[in-house]
């Protein structure tokens, strides 16, 4: 028998993938975590749908889909910077983040846009019929794992949902995305490879955000950083946010889906607690790098998850 509630998918979007908290204890054979590349938005849009806070949403990136229902009443949410409508047979909403919407067989959500950012995420107070693989339906588009056979939504293809929540109460929180001004680093492995000027120009320059940045790495244009050791090193492993210096002088930093081992000298790290604000930033945005100790590094992630859930909890 098919099942009688599913999103048919009008407009796919731009890189529309499902996403989880991602996978772990992989990277021996290759697999980094993945997983939403903004946890905060990520956990607040499950939250506002009633659900578990790691259950898969729809991550999308610049433009998202457009997608009409069929079946019973559901509720949905949107989070991030996202300009988005709701279409109903006579009228047309405005909808607005971090507030949780119902919708009615034939109704339809037309994802148009983010706002200066990057990634936005779609829950539903419901499951998504998906694939687990790993311990997780997180899509990796570079090695084909995860929800969707590994693939990015197409147009016209069919969204199947089960176990709707009987709890559909609307909830909404007042919360806005803030920019961040500075990057905060440690230092990284590699860190004495470069010249005593290139690291000053890393901690000192502005960086610009290429457009050639994706969920497996954000690759970076700016003054060149010097390499006085040597500009390839015996291949070891990579970890998200690690910033590598290939031999053309310009960083890249690791993302959600990056490859687990590199041959590139790793000049730093993007700290925890920065990284969701860091994956936000579009083409274009500058970037500036500050040190930081290990030990501030820990703090500093210890209030953003604190904050995270001080957030959650007025959901």
């Amino acid at each position: 028998m098919e099942n009688k509630n599913f999103f048919r998918v009008i407009r796919a979007g731009i890189n529309t993938t499902f996403q989880d908290e991602g996978r772990t204890n992989l990277y021996h054979i290759g697999i980094p975590f993945s997983g939403a590349m903004d946890n905060r938005n990520y956990q607040l849009s499950n939250r506002l749908v009633n659900n578990d806070i790691n259950r898969p949403v729809l991550e999308f990136a610049y433009q998202g889909p457009l997608l009409k229902y069929f079946g019973d009443k559901i509720t949905f949410a949107i989070t991030g910077d996202v300009n988005f409508n709701i279409i109903q047979a006579k009228n047309v909403i405005k909808g607005n983040c971090y507030e949780s919407y119902q919708i009615d067989d034939g109704d339809e959500i037309d994802i148009l846009s983010t706002n200066k950012s990057v990634y936005g995420y779609f829950s539903i107070s419901a499951k998504f019929d998906l694939k687990v693989q790993w311990g997780s339906c997180s899509t990796n588009t570079k090695a084909n794992i995860g929800a969707n056979d590994g693939r990015i939504l197409n147009n016209n293809q069919k969204i199947i949902i089960n176990k709707i929540n009987k709890n559909q109460i609307k909830k909404k929180l007042n919360y806005m995305n803030t920019k961040i001004e500075k990057i905060r680093v440690i230092k990284g492995t590699n860190f004495n490879y470069f010249s005593d000027e290139g690291k000053k120009i890393f901690f000192e320059k502005e960086f610009i955000v290429s457009k050639l940045s994706d969920r497996m790495g954000m690759r970076l244009n700016g003054p060149k950083i010097k390499n006085i050791v040597d500009t390839n090193i015996r291949s070891e492993g990579l970890i998200k946010g690690v910033i590598q210096v290939p031999a053309d002088g310009n960083p890249i930093i690791m993302c959600s889906d990056h490859g687990t081992i590199g041959g590139y000298p790793k000049i730093g790290v993007v700290i925890s607690a920065d990284y969701d604000k860091l994956v936000q930033l579009p083409p274009g945005s500058k970037i500036k790098f500050q040190p930081i100790e290990l030990s501030d590094a820990e703090t500093l992630y210890k209030l953003y998850d604190m904050e995270t859930h001080n957030l959650i909890s007025q959901i």
